[in-house]
């Protein structure tokens, strides 16, 4: 053969490949700008119906920043409520959302007090609405502007560790907004919630003789008691996450870290926002965060689907387990994710997607509001 049959021959993927060759030895010194732009590039939004937009919205006072990116607009909406509180999600959602993009559109809300919100407003202008009931309202007006801007009558509310407090106000209040009610990593009762995940980090710390580990934790002794603090919180988390109740497997949350400094959705202004937004907002939100108490709230006029980490002790998973079982719904399911923590949709996000697709996706389908999911024809 010639040696233009061989180059006709080859795979176009292939030549490619090997044309691209000698920019890989450049790939240790690339600049941020050059990976974002690569990272962002690999989850353009192409189709012609598709929506790809970053949006401030005025709410109840202040900026509010929006990601929306979904490949149909005839596809249900999504609604995700991030963790923290100020823990916002839009800039690790490209680790994880961009097949959840094919199903649904997918809004990433950053709250008051949070990351581009927090940046782009003065702290004295967002304090006021810094409250369980505040941010409710905000996020009900997140709502309702989806509802008008997409037609829709209905959307989906996925509600992520503090955003399940959130969530859970939300969909007690308006549920013929939703389709469902999408729980992952419930926050069910604050201070059980703190007591067990001491407990879970002393019990390990004690099986692998962590001296350390032992010390530290048995001086916040009695936990969580009456004068709970950002340290004594700090020590506790420390130790939890450091045998797995976090992430599964994982000793620490670097890997969060590194993914949102390489975050395609936000500026490196944006990310130094995000510690600063976060001890904005637990001064205002730590103590009305504990005081949060689920485990009567168990009545829903929509559809509840609860997905728990089975190795989770952030929210723990225990607390979320028996609170499913007194939930009263039109329809309910529990999803246990076995090799996961507190950060299932990262750490099993294969199987966290085909549970969107298989328990939420056909509650928006007997609707009539989801785009076909793929084409087949006979042959």
């Amino acid at each position: 053969m010639s040696a233009v049959g061989i180059a006709s021959a080859a795979a176009p993927a292939d030549v490619s490949r090997a044309a691209a060759a000698p920019a890989r030895d450049k790939a240790s010194s690339m600049s941020r700008d050059e990976v974002t732009r690569i990272l962002d590039d690999n989850r353009k939004i192409v189709s012609p119906n598709g929506i790809d937009d970053m949006v401030q919205v005025r709410i109840n006072g202040i900026n509010q920043w929006l990601s929306i990116r979904g490949k149909d607009r005839r596809n249900p909406i999504m609604l995700f409520l991030h963790g923290g509180p100020a823990s916002p999600a839009m800039p690790e959602a490209y680790t994880f959302q961009t097949p959840w993009e094919d199903y649904f559109t997918v809004v990433q809300w950053d709250q008051r007090g949070a990351g581009k919100t927090y940046r782009s407003n003065a702290e004295r202008a967002m304090a006021p609405g810094m409250t369980v009931d505040g941010m409710t309202d905000d996020a009900a007006q997140v709502v309702q502007y989806l509802r008008q801007r997409f037609g829709k009558q209905k959307i989906f509310l996925l509600g992520h560790s503090w955003g399940t407090v959130l969530g859970v106000q939300l969909a007690q209040r308006h549920p013929d907004w939703f389709y469902a009610y999408i729980s992952v990593g419930q926050v069910v009762n604050g201070r059980r919630n703190e007591a067990l995940g001491y407990d879970f980090a002393l019990r390990e710390a004690k099986a692998h003789d962590n001296e350390k580990a032992v010390r530290e934790l048995q001086a916040i002794a009695p936990y969580p008691g009456n004068a709970l603090t950002i340290d004594r919180i700090g020590v506790r988390s420390k130790w939890e996450m450091y045998y797995g109740g976090l992430a599964y497997g994982r000793q620490d949350y670097q890997f969060e870290e590194d993914a949102e400094s390489l975050s395609p959705d936000y500026s490196t202004a944006d990310l130094d926002a995000i510690g600063k937004g976060s001890l904005f907002s637990l001064d205002h939100l730590l103590q009305p965060l504990l005081a949060v108490d689920f485990d009567h709230v168990t009545h829903f006029g929509c559809p509840v689907l609860v997905y728990v980490g089975q190795h989770d002790y952030t929210t723990p998973h225990e607390l979320a387990e028996e609170w499913f079982a007194s939930i009263q719904a039109p329809s309910k399911r529990l999803v246990v994710f076995a090799d996961s923590a507190h950060m299932m949709m990262q750490e099993q996000p294969g199987r966290f997607l085909v549970h969107l697709v298989a328990d939420a996706l056909p509650l928006a389908q007997k609707a009539g509001d989801a785009a076909p999911a793929e084409v087949t024809r006979d042959q």
